[in-house]
């Protein structure tokens, strides 16, 4: 969502605000009818890795809402100190379906128990059709690491709606839905209502470095068109593939605008110089401000132009500016990345970004017509993503990946638009915002670490950083050490060699010798001494 003059609803921890403390309250307000957005979007915390927690839901009108998540048996902070490891993966894949507000129930017949006994989720989920009518899915991602590919067996779907911009219809036979993408499609119900049907939902195993043997990643639930009918499930498809989004065509035509300013973002992951795993961009990882930036941004007067003034992983963007975004994947898997506060039209696509070849790599096309919009990109293995937008929202809006854990570790930066048009036209900045800063003792003016200034970030986490290869004072120590102790080797391989070992007579005597220490140890520790 846009959230136009209003950046601090946008709920990003840090960057639009402080977070909500304990026993404290933030109203939230969308003017939807003023806002000119319409489709399927979603809430959740923006805080931590609460939405993993399950602070999150979808936001919907009447037709059936199908949700898709992973579900995890340990809460975020246990999780977090797993990252990139072997159990990376969720516990379980996960689906349920909500219409008109509410969670639809189990399915008939079964009871399941637990709190949540009340929504039927995965096999106990259903949805249920009337023969010859069109309804309209709105499939959203909530997870916070899978991707997913969806299917229904025997029902064909068309593809209407991609991360809330309509587009004109699509047939799809499978669809890859990456975290926080949303699709709206229609599925038009068959007339024989003699067999219900499998929905599929299985997870892409692609993006884990293992599948454990306890995963089950692939969840199925069904269409239901009688209680009493079997359900036909036709099992796997052929292959998996990903849609190509490029080829969608918005209802709303927007020409692609040229480029004024170009960002190349290249991410991977290391190991840093405090033996931690974090994400960068371009060699650095993003920490969270104590200063929410849309603060600074209105309180910083003519140095809120100045990029510094935000912290590391901060890009200040001038009013009605195009940008380019390149995102460089070196990493070796899929991540989906999300803007705040825009969407942006994907304008290019490389297989490999490192590459001459103009086929794997080709040059922007420029003046597409009606290029695709959204606000939530994937971007697989060695490739890379051009994603262009203007900067017509002033505020401060975050982008990052959008898989829980790699936003934890740093892969994330700031874009602060046009804060001379923000500075002249926000207004009623809600007293709760700084309440909320307060309350946590945290600044509510000044740059990213509270201070008038520009440079002075005294207090704000910096780093961790990528560790030194080369030949600095503790490495250069390390070698020294190691050489020493060679020599110190060598050595005595040669005194041995030219006849310097010792007798057998002065072997037994130092046995003898530590016989006799390891008997007056009992005798001291034995209070008494042993009688033979």
């Amino acid at each position: 969502m846009f959230f136009n003059s209003t950046s601090w609803m946008d709920g990003a921890v840090g960057v639009s605000e402080c977070g909500i403390p304990t026993a404290k309250k933030f109203d939230y307000v969308v003017p939807i009818n003023s806002s000119g957005q319409w489709g399927t979007y979603w809430v959740h915390s923006h805080a931590s890795g609460q939405y993993v927690d399950g602070l999150r839901a979808p936001v919907y009108d009447e037709e059936f809402t199908i949700v898709l998540g992973d579900w995890y048996h340990q809460e975020h902070t246990v999780l977090l100190k797993e990252f990139i490891n072997v159990a990376n993966p969720g516990d379980s894949g996960l689906i349920y379906f909500a219409q008109r507000g509410t969670y639809l129930g189990p399915k008939a017949g079964t009871n399941p128990t637990g709190p949540t006994s009340a929504v039927g989720f995965n096999e106990n989920a259903t949805l249920p059709f009337e023969p010859g009518k069109t309804y309209r899915l709105r499939i959203v991602n909530t997870a916070g690491f899978s991707a997913f590919f969806f299917w229904i067996d025997g029902h064909d779907m068309r593809i209407i709606e991609v991360d809330g911009t309509d587009v004109e219809e699509s047939p799809i036979d499978l669809l890859s839905v990456t975290v926080a993408q949303r699709y709206s499609v229609l599925v038009t119900a068959r007339n024989d209502t003699s067999s219900n049907w499998a929905i599929h939902a299985n997870m892409d195993t692609d993006m884990f470095d293992t599948v454990p043997d306890t995963l089950n990643p692939n969840v199925t639930s069904s269409i239901t068109y009688a209680s009493s009918a079997s359900t036909t499930d036709l099992g796997f498809v052929d292959a998996y593939h990903d849609v190509n989004d490029t080829g969608l065509v918005p209802v709303i035509v927007v020409a692609q605008p040229a480029a004024t300013k170009t960002i190349s973002l290249e991410f991977e992951f290391d190991t840093m110089d405090d033996g931690t795993n974090h994400a960068l961009f371009n060699g650095v990882t993003y920490n969270s401000p104590l200063t929410p930036a849309i603060l600074s941004e209105l309180t910083l007067g003519p140095n809120a132009t100045v990029e510094s003034a935000y912290g590391p992983q901060s890009f200040v963007l001038n009013h009605m500016d195009v940008v380019d975004i390149v995102v460089k994947n070196a990493d070796t898997g899929k991540h989906p990345f999300h803007i705040h506060g825009h969407k942006v039209q994907i304008v290019g696509r490389s297989i490999d970004y490192t590459s001459d070849d103009s086929t794997l790599n080709p040059p922007i096309e420029e003046g597409q017509v009606n290029p695709i919009r959204r606000d939530t990109i994937q971007v697989p293995a060695g490739q890379s993503a051009t994603l262009r937008f203007v900067v017509d929202n002033p505020g401060a809006w975050f982008f990052h990946c959008h898989i829980e854990w790699h936003l934890q570790v740093g892969l994330a930066v700031q874009f602060i638009a046009a804060p001379e048009q923000a500075q002249q036209h926000f207004s009623q900045v809600p007293q709760e915002l700084f309440d909320n800063c307060k309350a946590q003792g945290l600044p509510t003016s000044g740059n990213a670490a509270g201070f008038a200034s520009t440079t002075d970030l005294r207090g704000l986490k910096l780093g961790p950083y990528l560790q030194n290869l080369g030949w600095h004072q503790r490495g250069i120590g390390a070698m020294a050490g190691c050489v020493l102790t060679a020599v110190f080797g060598m050595l005595t391989v040669v005194w041995y060699a030219l006849g310097g070992a010792i007798s057998e007579e002065e072997i037994e005597h130092e046995v003898r010798e530590k016989i006799a220490r390891k008997e007056k140890r009992g005798k001291l520790w034995g209070l008494l001494p042993k009688k033979n």
